[in-house]
């Protein structure tokens, strides 16, 4: 049996998908989540075989759920669903360590097909999107330089979620129930190892990493 969190804030798509994925013998979906902390809790405590996530989540992004969770549960693999073909979301999803990327207007089949490869330790892209890019993906992961992204702490790239967001040091310390005095020491951290210097620069560099999306 196929264990499996599903993560949309959504309720009517979450309970769609939900309908469908047990309507399959092999599949269980043990728990739901509706946010990106929620979706990282949820895997922390279950511990599923296989994680669902919204591209588009409050909180934090699918893109960085799939972060944490490859560097913290390795074993749990991560399945995509999205709006966007565009190659550079595709390729971040799997340099974060996503096993399977779908396309929201797949047919239901493609998701099937995704838990399942996931599940055995298989990569699964969605159709229009071709294996050239998975290709292209682990060519360039073996020539890749560093990247100062992966020096945020965890911590960092919250706050760089919801900055890039929108929201103030105030709504962030709230949110995360630190203090604002912290949230200005993260944030000038992060801005730091990055190389931004203004609200506008962080907002074009989350919409170039595939971090925020002008539809969100």
């Amino acid at each position: 049996m196929i264990r499996v969190v599903l993560a949309d804030d959504h309720t009517i798509v979450r309970q769609g998908i939900r309908a469908l994925l047990e309507a399959e013998s092999d599949i269980e979906v043990i728990a739901e989540a509706e946010s990106g902390p929620d979706a990282v809790a949820a895997v922390q405590q279950y511990r599923p075989d296989v994680l669902l996530v919204d591209m588009m989540m409050p909180g934090y992004n699918g893109l960085e759920v799939t972060h944490q969770i490859s560097q913290q549960w390795p074993t749990v693999r991560v399945v995509i669903l999205s709006m966007h073909s565009n190659e550079a979301y595709v390729t971040q999803a799997l340099t974060n360590g996503a096993y399977g990327y779908v396309l929201k207007n797949a047919p239901i089949s493609d998701l099937l097909m995704a838990v399942r490869q996931a599940a055995a330790g298989q990569h699964y892209l969605s159709p229009p999107l071709s294996d050239q890019i998975l290709q292209d993906y682990l060519e360039k992961t073996r020539e890749a330089l560093h990247d100062p992204y992966e020096t945020l702490t965890s911590r960092e790239r919250e706050i760089l979620h919801l900055a890039a967001e929108g929201f103030s040091n105030l709504k962030i310390a709230e949110y995360l129930s630190i203090s604002s005095r912290t949230v200005e020491v993260h944030r000038a951290h992060l801005m730091r190892k990055l190389m931004l210097h203004s609200q506008t620069e962080l907002i074009r560099y989350a919409l170039q990493r595939g971090l925020l999306s002008l539809e969100s």
